[in-house]
């Protein structure tokens, strides 16, 4: 009954939300669209000519909002989730963990690129510890592909939740990046432990790796 009364109430929190109406108005996929929109605005990283890897992109929010900005540009997008297929964006259903995709993504892009999103968390558990810990795992699997692939004045924009593991985030961001800031969207719910880091421009002292 408890688990009932809980689930009752997160649905009326989310349908009284104004980014989950907006989104729903829009036909984007996901609140989850203006957070990008957002964060766009502010760090003015999407152009009409960028190449973007979207990590962890289904359903597709982050990936529409892209694709109405990049006209002259690329936009991959990947997920272990399937995702319904959008204009001008190519999808992978692929696993990241998996070693070979790095060749994979090179080979789309045939060059380093400019941008790597990655809104992607962890299947929620009930264990908020352990799922900030585990989301960011993923943030510093999703920054290993940026470090690969990216270009010199290359962008890494991750989401993750604040916890144990964020001084290890931090401190590799800092070690990749010249450029490092902590974010949390206005769209960001704001008992969220959620926030997003930006960062930008290898560090020079960061010798590249091959791809």
């Amino acid at each position: 009954m408890k688990k009932n009364r809980i689930s009752k109430n997160w649905l009326i929190r989310k349908h009284k939300d104004q980014f989950f109406r907006q989104s729903k108005i829009q036909g984007y996929r996901s609140r989850s669209a203006f957070k990008l929109i957002e964060m766009n605005q502010k760090f003015k990283f999407i152009n009409q000519n960028t190449c973007l890897l979207d990590l962890g992109s289904s359903p597709g929010g982050w990936a529409q909002v892209a694709a109405k900005k990049i006209t002259k540009g690329k936009i991959l997008a990947i997920d272990i989730k399937p995702m319904k297929s959008l204009n001008n964006v190519n999808f992978l259903k692929r696993d990241l963990l998996d070693t070979e995709i790095y060749e994979e993504i090179y080979a789309y892009f045939n060059k380093k690129i400019d941008v790597v999103v990655s809104d992607m968390a962890a299947n929620t558990s009930g264990n908020k510890n352990l799922d900030s810990y585990k989301t960011g795992e993923l943030c510093l699997r999703g920054m290993d592909i940026a470090q690969k692939i990216l270009h010199r004045d290359g962008v890494f924009l991750s989401k993750l939740f604040m916890g144990s593991i964020f001084i290890e985030i931090h401190e590799k961001a800092n070690k990749y990046f010249k450029k490092v800031v902590k974010y949390k969207p206005l769209s960001s719910r704001k008992e969220s432990r959620e926030i997003y880091i930006y960062c930008e421009g290898i560090s020079k002292s960061f010798k590249f790796s091959k791809v």
